[in-house]
């Protein structure tokens, strides 16, 4: 693999050449690349620079939707082409609940479908009692759970629970479990992976009904149950303080509930480098906003009004505030 071809792809996602981007990589699958091979090498690492441009504010949502929804007909092309008969066992692929960002996992079901599994896709955001449901229904062999964003971590534990008390193994993936995947063991993955291969590879040496069962790691700390109570009273103190604009009044309070949840999740896996990485990648979105410090500090402040009692969240937003202190 060569830059060349990441740039052609790159070239077709900046014109929203649909056409041409499922050409590119027909030619590719037709010259001898295998599916992870384009996957992951030209659509993954094109769509990662479309998230770097968003985050930097150089595109804006509706720019990097429409790039997005390109790379996933590439995915769906590249799935028609590839006929493989099932061997190895039955996989289902689902995303954490409340994480809408869909495209890597589909990703992943497509690599591993391609290495002979029956997979099953089963989205954006599912919620946990649906899943286990569904593994009582279908019965199979290993779910691989994606998760983008830290703040979604105690969801992921939730269904990493639901999962193994079904006896189901869960190989983890995404940079919502942390740098190396260094907080899926905390909240009870079997193993994490960093690309779709990874997940392939785990799979032959996990992918079977029973390795996953037994219960979750108790958490570090229960504290973070008494964050996510408070989670609106931290919301509603922001909002009245910043008192945004109506057309932005939800963006605003998304943004302090991601925040929250956030630490609750540094706090359940015992990480304050959890919040600090979380804050330090949504200042960079303020910033690439035009929108950087004011709204941060109301909101770290809002939270240390409203968590006073609670020393871990305390000490946490204290480390935090001053990591971005020194990088401002």
């Amino acid at each position: 693999m060569s830059d060349a071809e990441v740039r052609a792809y790159l070239d077709c996602l900046e014109r929203v050449d649909a056409p041409a981007a499922v050409r590119l990589v027909a030619g590719l699958l037709d010259a001898g690349w295998s599916v992870a091979d384009v996957l992951v090498d030209v659509v993954a690492l094109g769509q990662r620079e479309i998230g770097r441009r968003w985050l930097t504010g150089q595109w804006s949502v509706a720019e990097e939707h429409a790039a997005t929804h390109v790379s996933e007909l590439v995915v769906a092309a590249v799935a028609a082409r590839t006929s493989v008969p099932p061997k190895a066992g039955h996989a289902v692929v689902a995303c954490v609940e409340g994480e809408w960002h869909a495209l890597a996992a589909r990703i992943v079901a497509e690599v591993v479908r391609a290495e002979g599994w029956r997979v099953t896709f089963l989205g954006a955001s599912v919620p946990a009692r649906h899943l286990v449901s569904y593994l009582h229904q279908s019965g199979p062999d290993a779910v691989l759970l994606s998760c983008v964003q830290p703040n979604r971590l105690i969801r992921a534990a939730r269904m990493i629970e639901a999962c193994r008390s079904a006896g189901m193994p869960v190989i983890a993936g995404g940079p919502g479990f942390g740098p190396d995947g260094r907080w899926a063991t905390a909240v009870g993955a079997t193993a994490w992976g960093g690309s779709a291969r990874d997940a392939a590879r785990l799979l032959v040496r996990h992918g079977h009904p029973g390795f996953g069962a037994g219960p979750v790691p108790p958490p570090g700390a229960d504290e973070y149950v008494a964050v996510l109570r408070r989670r609106r009273e931290v919301v509603q103190l922001t909002v009245r303080t910043v008192d945004p604009p109506e057309d932005r009044a939800e963006e605003v309070a998304n943004a302090v509930a991601h925040l929250v949840d956030a630490l609750a999740a540094a706090i359940r896996v015992d990480d304050p480098q959890l919040l600090v990485d979380f804050v330090t990648w949504q200042d960079a979105a303020l910033a690439g906003r035009g929108d950087k410090r004011p709204l941060l500090d109301t909101v770290l402040t809002s939270c240390a009004t409203v968590l006073a009692e609670h020393p871990q969240a305390r000490h946490y937003l204290r480390l935090t505030r001053a990591a971005v202190a020194r990088s401002g």
